[in-house]
């Protein structure tokens, strides 16, 4: 059943902790773990594998993109728990986590070791302050090295200037998948009991301030359909009821009385409304529509606002503009260049490490965020609601130092794979003006570890050349570092397009013989359009070419003959892939059901003279 928190309870007994790790190293699992063992489901009740990731793509890319809070109720405690992304490109979830939890469950792979996401969140939570419980996780599987991976925790503990006290953290060695923990490295069975009365013993009870009023800072944002936008944060002083007035704290200095709706709680599996929300206790708060991340929520008027959430700003920005093609609005319902402003816009408030703003070209915006994999998820979502968008390839922010020089985004990168496929994998980060910082080889798994410095451009398509090349056994992550000095140009993608000169159902006859240029993206019977790109062109400059010309009949053609051709099917792009294959002069379209690379002047005259004129510009 789902646990009732007792009326009697208070502000010792609560325990608000984050989740830690890099991606797939186990820690949404490891909250199912512990919800089971708090009793958060019925003896007859279904056990939902991955409980936290209530998101289609979360499920569907076995990743956590969103930040969501649950609670574990053991013995007189009531344990908060966020679950946080792996992810750097979801980092501004991470770092507004931080500001709620008073400590963190640090996993770490048992054979992986601490990875590049793993020192990105340490590193934030160990700034904040906060006391570390350090899993490792997996050690169960084959090759595990338990206490050579917690050797490696405690350099990088050492590293980031962990204190002393955060520096002797417990440690925990389990396996989530098998739902045990225990002290010791060799454990082979057990239960969750451990890791819970660590936490309880472990982790501090929540800071609050000597202040008898309300005060609370909004520190994350949910929706209900019910009472519509949720505040969520840790409440620093005083408690909150239903019908209470408080105060918002704009960012701007301007302050708002406002009514609250309702107040939640956190439960196994879900919210629950309560009668009052006490100091230490994570929250919702809702009566209001536009509450936003980093506003302070207080009793009385007179009170200071609290420090916002210090966010990284974003490295990589993309252009989202409406559907012009011929096709444009035969697909989505929501395609009018106010309708997907107003969408990012709202997307701005929920997420604070994303930016929009208006560009200079009437329904076009630049929409900026840590990388493109996140703006990619915002698109793709857009795309499940029905939206109808252009998007470009990802271009990244530039800066200018003292001296007027061209500065631009570094980052560190993580490669690990079969040692046999580290010849060519050097090769490549040579190409994307990469530079080689340590290369270690483990002889007993014959896999190599590199470290190397390289442009945030360098990475935007990398992770695809890295699968090609080492058969799916490449590893790869990274980690904003810092602005450097521009590395030069980067050719990304040597081969030329396939474009085509007119618009209707592709053919089998004409791409039959388009089949020796090149790579083909569209099968027969499919629509396409003047500009649209339906395939790679095997030289390096584009090629029009006519996909939807059907061949001529008469009377004495060869009877059969053309029936025995059979067509490869044609490659088809993810939309991640998509928008890091695109040149700077393509555009993807995005729709419900449809992703088609376009030129972004779909007019090959008008093309051609654009191009002639950059040319003599240049």
């Amino acid at each position: 059943m789902a646990f009732k928190i007792p009326s009697a309870i208070t502000m010792s007994q609560f325990r608000n902790l984050a989740i830690i790790a890099h991606v797939d190293h186990g820690k949404t699992t490891l909250v199912d773990e512990l919800l089971k063992a708090g009793g958060a489901y019925r003896e007859n009740q279904a056990v939902t594998e991955r409980a936290m990731d209530s998101m289609d793509l979360e499920r569907e890319k076995g990743i956590t993109i969103k930040a969501k809070n649950t609670a574990v109720h053991w013995g007189d405690h009531i344990i908060n728990i966020v679950d946080t992304p792996g992810h750097a490109d979801f980092g501004g979830e991470v770092e507004r986590v931080m500001k709620m939890v008073d400590g963190v469950i640090l996993v770490v792979d048992a054979f992986g070791g601490p990875q590049a996401q793993t020192r990105f969140v340490l590193r934030k939570a160990l700034q904040e302050g906060l006391k570390p419980i350090i899993v490792v996780n997996k050690i169960d599987r084959p090759n595990s090295d338990p206490l050579g991976v917690h050797d490696k925790v405690l350099e990088l503990f050492l590293e980031l200037d962990a204190t002393d006290d955060q520096f002797n953290a417990p440690t925990l060695y389990g396996s989530a998948k098998n739902g045990f923990f225990s002290s010791k490295h060799d454990a082979t069975e057990g239960d969750c009991v451990p890791l819970l009365d660590a936490i309880i013993e472990n982790i501090p009870a929540p800071k609050v301030l000597d202040d008898p009023n309300f005060k609370m800072l909004v520190s994350n944002i949910d929706w209900d359909d019910y009472v519509g936008r949720i505040a969520i944060g840790k409440v620093l002083s005083g408690s909150i009821k239903k019908g209470d007035s408080i105060f918002r704290f704009l960012k701007d200095g301007t302050k708002i009385r406002t009514k609250i709706g309702k107040v939640f709680e956190y439960t196994n599996l879900g919210i629950q409304e309560v009668t009052e929300g006490i100091a230490g206790n994570i929250v919702g708060i809702a009566g209001f529509d536009d509450a936003d991340i980093g506003e302070t929520l207080s009793g009385s008027e007179d009170a200071e606002a609290l420090p916002p959430v210090n966010i990284d700003p974003p490295s990589v920005q993309m252009q989202f503009s409406i559907n012009d093609g011929p096709f444009a609005g035969k697909d989505g319902k929501h395609v009018q260049s106010r309708v997907i402003r107003d969408r990012l816009y709202r997307e701005q408030k929920i997420n604070v490490s994303i930016h929009v703003e208006d560009s200079d070209l009437a329904g076009v915006f630049n929409v900026s965020a840590r990388g493109a994999m996140q703006i990619a998820v915002l698109v793709e979502t857009m795309r499940r609601e029905g939206f109808e968008v252009l998007v470009s390839r990802p271009t990244v922010i530039l800066k200018r130092d003292k001296n007027d020089k061209r500065l631009e985004p570094w980052e560190t990168l993580y490669l690990e794979m079969p040692s046999e496929y580290t010849n060519p994998i050097l090769k490549l980060l040579n190409d994307r003006k990469g530079t080689l910082q340590d290369m270690t080889t483990n002889d007993s798994s014959q896999r190599t570890l590199i470290t190397a410095s390289i442009p945030t451009r360098g990475i935007i398509g990398l992770e695809f050349e890295l699968v090609n090349i080492t058969s799916g056994h490449g590893i790869m992550s990274h980690l904003f570092d810092e602005y450097k000095p521009w590395a030069g140009t980067i050719v990304t993608r040597q081969a030329g397009t396939l474009v085509s000169m007119d618009t209707g159902p592709a053919t089998a006859y004409s791409l039959t013989a388009l089949e020796g240029r090149g790579t083909l993206f569209v099968n027969p019977t499919e629509e396409v359009y003047t500009g649209m790109v339906i395939g790679e062109n095997s030289r390096a400059d584009d090629l029009p070419v006519n996909p939807v010309k059907a061949k001529k009949l008469d009377n004495i053609r060869s009877a059969g003959k053309d029936n025995t051709v059979k067509l490869p099917p044609a490659l088809k792009f993810s939309l991640e892939r998509a928008i890091e294959y695109i040149d700077p002069d393509e555009l993807v379209e995005v729709t419900p059901n449809f992703l088609r690379l376009r030129k972004r002047i779909l007019d090959p005259n008008e093309r051609k003279r654009a191009n002639k004129a950059a040319n003599m510009g240049a």
